[in-house]
């Protein structure tokens, strides 16, 4: 039986609460990807073109640290990423966290939250973070998404 990882990074608890129900729903083991130094509103404001993520965002070796490490990755077989959407692709502290590991031979899937954007460039922006791995197409979710849905998704791969 294969073992499955929620691991996620929320900005503003929207992307946390999907999180949470596909891993209860698919009996995941979950893990929050937390930054080094924590976003505060002033580094998320998408419209001040010196924020801090602003800055991220622009700069594609951005590599914004991780404050913790999930120290089993070997175990696990399948991970599901998620995140929110940060100019139609995911935040690079995404492309930091799977950096940190040999993915190869696990599937990646990424999955992700957002008022009204898609999924934009996001498996373009990942697949260089992905060596090694399966890396699947993802979907974003809006957060009143339920778990009956997010088990049938997670279940088609």
């Amino acid at each position: 039986m294969s073992k499955k990882l929620v691991a996620y990074f929320s900005a503003s608890g929207v992307t946390g609460k999907v999180a949470k129900t596909l891993a209860s729903a698919i009996h995941a083991d979950l893990f929050q990807i937390e930054p080094a130094t924590p976003y505060t509103d002033a580094d998320l404001n998408w419209n001040d073109p010196q924020s801090r993520s602003s800055v991220e965002m622009r700069d594609k070796t951005s590599r914004p640290q991780v404050k913790n490490k999930v120290e089993t990755m070997e175990d696990y077989d399948t991970i599901f990423v998620g995140f929110p959407i940060w100019w139609y692709v995911a935040p690079t502290i995404i492309n930091t966290f799977l950096e940190q590991y040999d993915l190869t031979g696990k599937k990646v899937i990424p999955f992700a939250t957002s008022g009204s954007s898609g999924m934009g460039n996001t498996n373009a922006e990942l697949r260089g973070s992905c060596s090694g791995a399966l890396l699947c197409e993802g979907q974003r979710f809006a957060s009143s998404i339920g778990a009956d849905t997010l088990k049938a998704w997670a279940d088609s791969f």
